[in-house]
């Protein structure tokens, strides 16, 4: 984030989950950064949320169909509807994947977003049976 302070925050909470003792998933946050190791430049960077919607609310929406029919009038429409839900309350989340333009090559996003799903099945206790992903703008 633009924001300094933030993105402190965010760091200390990473170091804080990634030292911490936990048998299940929690309000744990793990980052992980793609370092440049010849100018020393963090290039990239992932994410894990343990469990969402423990502390604030996680809505998420659920397309479905409603279907309006009658034989008598031969009328059948079907009507797609959105309804708000929290199914998701206590999943793992994977979250915050960014690669500065120029290292968008050689498989280094395939290489940050892989390293969840390793951290995921090394550390299988701190993490939720269901994983989700945001995809934003689709």
């Amino acid at each position: 984030p633009n924001n300094e302070e933030l993105l402190q925050k965010k760091i200390a909470h990473s170091v804080n989950s990634f030292t911490k003792t936990t048998s299940q998933p929690g309000d744990e946050g793990y980052l992980f950064v793609l370092e440049d190791t010849e100018t020393g430049e963090v290039v990239g960077t992932s994410g894990i949320e343990a469990a969402v919607g423990l502390d604030d609310a996680f809505y998420h929406y659920h397309l479905s169909k409603v279907i309006h029919s009658s034989r008598t009038l031969d009328v059948y429409k079907a009507v797609d509807i959105l309804t708000l839900c929290n199914d998701y309350t206590g999943a793992t989340e994977l979250c915050t994947l960014f690669l500065k333009n120029g290292y968008r090559k050689n498989c280094n996003g395939k290489l940050l977003s892989k390293a969840r799903f390793m951290f995921i099945k090394q550390h299988q206790q701190r993490f939720a049976q269901t994983v989700i992903a945001e995809m934003r703008g689709v």
